[in-house]
């Protein structure tokens, strides 16, 4: 990556922060200070040619919030989670009405996944694999991802998997 994009994505970065939604300010009131477990979560941070809403690098998690624009950029964000993934980090994500409706709930999932040593040795501080599914959204609904817009029917009941 050359020096100007990666100027760029700092720039652009300490835009973001300084324009952070609702959703992320509720969080990140939770997640910095290392006030989760100890663990030293970042804001806005540029990874590669991307930029996380939140990571905590030692255990390679990445937290996205994801507002309405997210429903139309399915494919873009399955693309930066894949390589995510392929640099050994593990993205969950959340949409922002649910950090309004249960932040207790996302940060007991946040917490689970930095406490959960990971059986792949090669995703260090990753908890277990899930069904992709409900990577980040809170298993106990039901039917899958109620009220998010076009995802009404249970995925479990040949719904389309990668509506992630």
């Amino acid at each position: 990556m050359g020096v100007t994009m990666k100027n760029n994505l700092t720039d652009f970065a300490r835009e973001l922060r300084k324009g952070s939604t609702e959703a992320e300010k509720l969080l990140w009131r939770r997640l910095s200070r290392r006030q989760l477990e100890g663990f030293k979560f970042r804001r806005q941070q540029p990874i590669g040619r991307y930029i996380v809403d939140f990571v905590d690098f030692e255990t390679k998690l990445i937290i996205e919030l994801d507002g309405g624009q997210h429903s139309t950029q399915k494919d873009e964000d399955k693309k930066r989670d894949k390589w995510f993934e392929q640099q050994g980090f593990e993205v969950l994500r959340f949409w922002d009405n649910e950090v309004f409706e249960n932040l207790e709930g996302i940060l007991e999932l946040i917490r689970s996944r930095l406490l959960t040593p990971s059986p792949d040795p090669s995703h260090q501080g990753r908890g277990e694999e899930r069904d992709p599914c409900h990577q980040g959204r809170g298993e106990e609904r039901d039917p899958c991802h109620q009220g998010r817009g076009d995802r009404g029917k249970s995925c479990h009941q040949g719904g389309d998997v990668d509506k992630v």
